[in-house]
């Protein structure tokens, strides 16, 4: 079955396109196929990342507003993980500075901020790590139209420097010439929309997460702020 395909698969259109192409068309056309490649990896991997971070953010947050254990919530966490990620990250880090700093005698005001300080970069940390890879992907979205479109224009002029040795040129004998440099600029276009696309769409999803994770630090400082001047009031 498959070696009755090879032939059909080998004189088929695109093929014949890459093929009669010139060199330099063709080292562009593998660079985009290389490029579509590695965006394709980079967004099925960056989704599966998203979509983690996600899923463990309902759940910790499930968890934590379900009986507000801080102490008990800090021991399943140490417990299982050895680098807590998302929401499971600030809370982690939070409560090991409030743990701290709560058995020193420090204002209750430098604590705060302390506390504050400490998560915010945890916070930076996290999001720095969801948009890890994107700016690669944008990057190939914006870079590959132009490298297909660099091809297309080699091509073309390599058309026409053949004719210069032709005594009459007609567009049956350039027209070839002009389909097989136009590829590039197609393939170019193949590799570059799934890429912008799916940059928007990660970079919008990272802006929401961004915003969870800020309100829940909010949320997270005020609850210790209750427990640092109820404390201080004793």
């Amino acid at each position: 079955m498959f070696p009755d395909l090879l032939p059909e698969l080998t004189n088929s259109f695109y093929i014949k396109l890459f093929l009669d192409a010139s060199v330099f068309v063709q080292a562009v056309m593998v660079l985009l196929i290389f490029l579509s490649l590695y965006s394709w990896a980079l967004i099925l991997g960056k989704s599966h990342v998203l979509s983690k971070a996600r899923s463990s953010a309902c759940k910790f947050e499930n968890q934590f507003w379900k009986n507000k254990d801080f102490t008990g919530l800090y021991n399943r966490i140490s417990g299982y993980r050895r680098d807590p990620r998302g929401l499971e990250s600030i809370f982690f880090i939070g409560y090991v500075e409030f743990a701290k700093q709560r058995k020193q005698n420090i204002a209750p005001e430098v604590m705060l901020n302390s506390l504050q300080r400490v998560m915010k970069v945890a916070l930076v940390r996290e999001v720095d790590r969801l948009d890890k890879g994107l700016s690669t992907l944008a990057t190939i979205g914006s870079v590959s139209p132009y490298i297909g479109l660099f091809g297309t224009v080699w091509g073309i002029m390599h058309s026409f420097h053949a004719l210069g040795n032709v005594q009459q040129a007609t567009l049956a004998m350039v027209a070839p010439g002009i389909s097989e440099a136009l590829i590039a600029t197609a393939i170019g276009l193949f590799v570059a929309i799934p890429a912008v696309i799916a940059y928007n769409s990660y970079m919008a999803e990272i802006d929401r997460l961004t915003t969870r994770y800020d309100n829940f630090l909010e949320e997270f400082t005020n609850l210790l702020q209750r427990q640092i001047y109820a404390k201080t009031s004793s």
